[in-house]
């Protein structure tokens, strides 16, 4: 009966939960704004694309919408991990 009392784990105080919530909810917070970047990075793109803009330009909204995608990706990853 002892052991398994003791591989209980142990619960978490008030504001230990409270600021693994709150971390939580900033990574994902920060993924979504990242991913509506990625989005707008995107239709950037795209427009400059159809109207025959340099293609330096369109190559620049492409990779600047593919970083704000890996950042986007990486903290929805981090906000798993939260514990």
């Amino acid at each position: 009966m002892a052991t398994l009392a003791s591989a209980a784990p142990a619960r978490e105080g008030g504001f230990r939960r409270l600021w693994r919530v709150l971390r939580q909810l900033f990574h994902e917070m920060t993924g979504a704004v990242f991913g509506v970047l990625t989005l707008g990075w995107a239709n950037a793109a795209l427009r400059a694309w159809m109207r025959d803009v340099a293609r330096w330009l369109v190559a620049t909204a492409v990779a600047v919408a593919l970083l704000m995608l890996f950042f986007s990706w990486t903290s929805f990853r981090r906000a798993r991990r939260v514990r």
